[in-house]
């Protein structure tokens, strides 16, 4: 049988052996890649990039939440700008994963396994409008679609005086027939210098905690502000943790710019109820391309990005993340694709795509390469909609030099994922091993006798001790519920609560 002909002028022998080994219907037909061999490497990539908490990891990451949540207590209480009462959505993985549309340029660069172990996104409401039921209708007439302004005049005189000052003062425009409340004019709330205001208020608040060490408290490795967004790098045990802090303005209800998205047939329909999906969004500090800086929050729809995940396929969610893991890494510069227009692409598929077909384990390369052709095809039109806002184009900025050279990259890698997809995963390989080994160093140095060791090592010893302790209880007591509750100022005495019984 003869040979499939190799492209790029690639020698063919290989191919052949594996094609008089094998039946031909397992290749692909661009790169002439098995299948399976694809499906195998995805296979391993998700057990390299599996986040498994043990017993002792998941106390670190519950320590360092805590401490996180506890410091944005401190900095309400500095001016009393932030609401008393607020609801943080904490997000797996940081804004440079994609879980937040934010500028990817502006976002820093940190590593796992270099940099932290484990990250997250929390989104802390700077401003909650949370008492309509009716479509929230925005001043988007100075914007492109997907961004908006926000005037004051939709909040309390109180809340105007307490915020003035992250403010931008403009002139009421009225238009020829238009309402006057409907020309906002006055005080636009301002992303930037929230932004400002936020990152000074954090950095003030911790350096207040490292001028009182405590027992049992994370250290601060490392805060910086990013963008518009602040990261805080924590040390707690054996783990580092990474939290990148993003002002937001919250909203309850749905946009009116977004009501049409409803009205069409999506994937997650009959899986989980419109009430679920449009509970809420947010307007997040970040511009489009031309537009004030100053003024311009852009939507986002992370309350119900939340909610669709419950809905997509396992197998492709693993695809998708070897996917993301390849681009990433090839397309990084320029900063033009960021991974949330890849997680897009994954939506747009799944409203495409049978669901049955989506469950299919055997179908994660189909997966990796459909994702790969369906970016490629965005490329060549310069579009990428917004999976909520369709109107929204989010390559509507790309300069043709930027999409020529993105696309001639990315058509190496629909030449050969394979090679791709093993570059990946060594990558993770090598991410994994550096981290398990400065874990090591850090224990090693926690060991070893110093002049500053003595709190580290009551610290390590006292969460050692407490991560023995709740193994244990979970342990003994399968299938109950069990709790723990730390004295924020004697944290060297848990106590434990095993259903309504308390240890």
């Amino acid at each position: 049988m003869a040979a499939l002909p190799a492209p790029s002028g690639r020698d063919s022998t290989p191919n052949a052996k594996l094609a008089s080994a094998k039946p031909l219907n397992d290749l692909d037909f661009h790169s002439g890649a098995r299948i399976e061999e694809i499906t195998k490497l995805i296979q391993e990539f998700g057990k390299h990039e599996m986040r498994d908490f043990d017993d002792q990891r998941a106390l670190e990451v519950h320590t360092a939440k805590d401490f996180i949540f506890s410091m944005l207590g401190l900095v309400q209480k500095l001016d009393h700008k932030l609401p008393v009462s607020n609801e943080y959505l904490l997000l797996s993985g940081g804004v440079r994963e994609g879980v937040v549309d934010m500028n990817p340029d502006e976002l820093g660069d940190y590593a796992r396994g270099t940099d932290y172990d484990v990250d997250f996104t929390l989104l802390v409401p700077a401003l909650k409008l949370h008492d309509r039921n009716q479509p929230v209708t925005l001043d988007m007439r100075h914007s492109p679609p997907c961004h908006s302004w926000l005037s004051l005049r939709l909040f309390s005189e109180a809340t105007m005086s307490r915020w003035k000052d992250c403010c931008t003062e403009t002139e009421a425009e009225t238009e020829p027939g238009e309402p006057s409340a409907g020309a906002a004019g006055g005080y636009y709330f301002s992303p930037t210098k929230v932004a400002d205001w936020f990152h000074r208020s954090v950095c003030t608040v911790i350096e207040e905690i490292r001028g009182r060490p405590q027992r049992g408290v994370p250290a601060v490795s490392a805060v910086a502000r990013n963008g518009t967004a602040v990261t805080v790098v924590l040390a707690v045990g054996r783990s580092r943790l990474l939290y990148d802090i993003v002002p937001v303005v919250s909203f309850k209800g749905w946009p009116a710019v977004a009501q049409n998205w409803l009205m069409e047939n999506h994937f997650w329909d009959g899986k989980i109820t419109e009430e679920e999906v449009i509970s809420g969004f947010y307007l997040v500090p970040a511009c489009s391309r031309h537009g004030r800086r100053d003024n311009e929050w852009r939507l986002a729809f992370s309350r119900s990005e939340v909610q669709l995940k419950k809905c997509i396929s396992v197998h492709l969610i693993q695809a998708y993340q070897a996917y993301k893991a390849i681009i990433v890494k090839l397309l990084s510069r320029p900063r033009a694709i960021s991974p949330y227009h890849l997680r897009s692409l994954m939506l747009w598929a799944c409203d495409r795509l049978p669901s049955s077909f989506l469950a299919q384990p055997d179908n994660a390369a189909h997966f990796l390469l459909g994702l790969l052709d369906d970016l490629a095809h965005c490329l060549v039109n310069r579009s990428c909609p917004n999976y909520f806002l369709p109107q929204c184009n989010m390559f509507d900025d790309l300069s043709d030099a930027t999409v020529l050279l993105l696309a001639c990259r990315l058509s190496s890698v629909r030449s050969d994922p394979a090679e791709h997809l093993r570059s990946a995963v060594e990558h993770a390989k090598a991410a994994n091993k550096l981290a398990q080994e400065l874990r090591q160093q850090l224990q090693q140095r926690r060991s070893s006798p110093g002049p500053n060791s003595s709190q580290a090592d009551g610290t390590a010893g006292q969460d050692d001790g407490l991560a023995r302790k709740l193994q244990q209880l979970v342990t003994e007591n399968q299938g109950k519920s069990i709790s723990v509750f730390l004295n924020p100022d004697d944290v060297s005495k848990p106590h434990f609560r095993i259903d309504d019984k308390f240890f």
